[in-house]
């Protein structure tokens, strides 16, 4: 496939050292996120631990993103930068996106969480997004196609009555933390590509509660919901092999 750099197992084991250092930083930014703490102190969590993994920020720098961490709380869909007046409230949820470097080698991984007693409605969306994710991750097997992972997600939620947002895309992941392909969480199962084995691919769904409409706030990153609603995101990276998928971002 054009452009699509397939990936020997030693370096698909490389993707995996630099994803356990996502999936750690992520536990422990998870184990500091509570009611009263503020999106920029997760930032300086994240900082620590990157640091204690001797892992290089995926982010910071990134066409001039300005954190380590994106933390979405919210109708916040991605790209919300940490800040000192963004306290976290009993009943939100928060969206976490953490990429790193290790050896030259690039991990991504996303998860939504629950600060304090959040709604039902909130649980709901939040859960749909996860399986979401899972129902993308089974179709990645050689022979299917790149539109059966887009249609699994969006086949998934959209029953449930949420939007998919299609402004934002997964993508190839390795020695960049953007490769091609685009991987769409919409579109018509059984077109584009076919997969192969070692081709690695970060899906991340993005699903809102309300329209899929977004607004890209002034600061230039923070995409929201046009409508308000609430929103939810998760994210793996996952190398395709003849045995099936394997998530290199799950610990």
């Amino acid at each position: 496939m054009k452009g699509i750099e397939l990936k020997t197992p030693a370096q698909i084991a490389k993707l995996r050292e630099a994803n356990l250092i996502v999936s750690d930083v992520l536990d422990s930014i998870a184990a500091h996120a509570a009611i009263g703490v503020s999106t920029w102190d997760l930032e300086l969590v994240a900082r620590r631990r990157l640091k204690e993994l001797h892992g290089e920020s995926a982010f910071l720098g990134y066409r001039g993103y300005p954190a380590v961490l994106c933390s979405s709380v919210n109708s916040v869909i991605v790209h919300g930068i940490p800040r000192k007046d963004v306290v976290l409230k009993d009943g939100d949820i928060l969206s976490l996106d953490f990429g790193a470097f290790k050896d030259g080698w690039c991990g991504d991984s996303a998860r939504t969480l629950f600060i304090g007693n959040v709604s039902e409605e909130a649980r709901a969306l939040v859960e749909a997004t996860r399986v979401s994710l899972e129902k993308a991750i089974e179709q990645c097997v050689p022979g299917n196609r790149l539109g059966d992972i887009g249609w699994a997600v969006q086949s998934y939620v959209e029953k449930r009555g949420y939007s998919v947002v299609e402004q934002f895309a997964g993508h190839g992941i390795g020695r960049h933390m953007h490769e091609p392909p685009q991987v769409l969480n919409y579109g018509p199962a059984g077109r584009g590509p076919r997969l192969s084995a070692g081709m690695v691919v970060a899906i991340e769904p993005m699903v809102n509660a309300g329209g899929p409409d977004v607004v890209i706030e002034d600061d230039g990153w923070t995409a929201v919901t046009k409508d308000g609603s609430l929103s939810a995101h998760f994210e793996h990276s996952v190398a395709i092999t003849e045995n099936g998928p394997v998530v290199l971002s799950r610990a």
